[in-house]
């Protein structure tokens, strides 16, 4: 792990963790992607503590047809790159979506059209390298969604399966893609919130992730307990499973 990260997302504070991670393990480069990158003193500060040198670089996810530019310029200044996070992604106000159908497109867009466009993208460049490796996060609500979340739900439901499929076209090539699957994530983006069951920190994700980069894992639950009791929930009841919280 010597070479260049990159990090789509480079306000999310799990990528910010991961970065901070993978730089104490030898990564040269770290490039923080984000909108309004002239923001992210924070965030650059913590990388560069973690002994890598930091690139900020302006991406806005939402803009797919950006996506492809965007990428061959930082492999022309940056490449080749050796690992690409993708953190990026809103919760959403799931009654707002329910009632507004421009808030739920706008869910769906980020969560889950965004990576697909991103990724395909990325797949690409590095096929085209030879080598890489790709970090995506998905999420348990994906599994199987619930009624209290389905916006946010249904999007990293596609996610995941979009993941799960280019993982598999990738073999053979040079280039391997992590899945991450986190459970309640404390932290900006669920604050105020009351944390679920099996919660876990930025942090904690992190450390999980790069484990299972180290080891060469396809896959990892956070925490790993969750896989077990996602696996009995598929067989719950539907008028039980939907009265779940989120």
């Amino acid at each position: 792990m010597t070479g260049t990260v990159l990090v789509l997302g480079g306000r999310s504070e799990i990528g910010t963790a991961v970065a901070v991670r993978l730089a104490r393990r030898g990564a040269r480069r770290v490039i923080l992607a984000a909108r309004r990158s002239g923001d992210l003193d924070a965030q650059e500060a913590e990388v560069r503590a973690a002994g890598a040198d930091v690139i900020r670089e302006e991406f806005d996810a939402d803009d797919v047809d950006g996506h492809r530019p965007f990428l061959d310029r930082v492999a022309a200044e940056h490449g080749p790159l050796d690992i690409v996070v993708t953190a990026f992604g809103i919760l959403g106000d799931q009654q707002r979506a329910e009632n507004d159908a421009g808030h739920a497109l706008a869910v769906v867009h980020t969560d889950y059209v965004a990576h697909v466009s991103i990724l395909t993208h990325l797949a690409t460049l590095l096929r085209a390298q030879g080598r890489g490796r790709l970090v995506v996060f998905s999420s348990v609500a994906g599994v199987r969604v619930r009624r209290a979340n389905y916006v946010y739900g249904s999007a990293k439901a596609g996610l995941d399966g979009f993941a799960s499929g280019l993982a598999d076209a990738l073999a053979g090539s040079g280039v391997h893609l992590l899945l991450v699957r986190p459970g309640f994530v404390i932290g900006r983006m669920t604050e105020g919130m009351k944390p679920a069951p099996l919660s876990s920190t930025p942090d904690q994700v992190a450390d999980a992730t790069v484990k299972a980069l180290l080891r060469g894992k396809g896959e990892v639950w956070v925490p790993g307990t969750l896989r077990p009791v996602f696996a009995g929930m598929r067989f719950m009841p539907r008028p039980l499973w939907r009265r779940l919280p989120r």
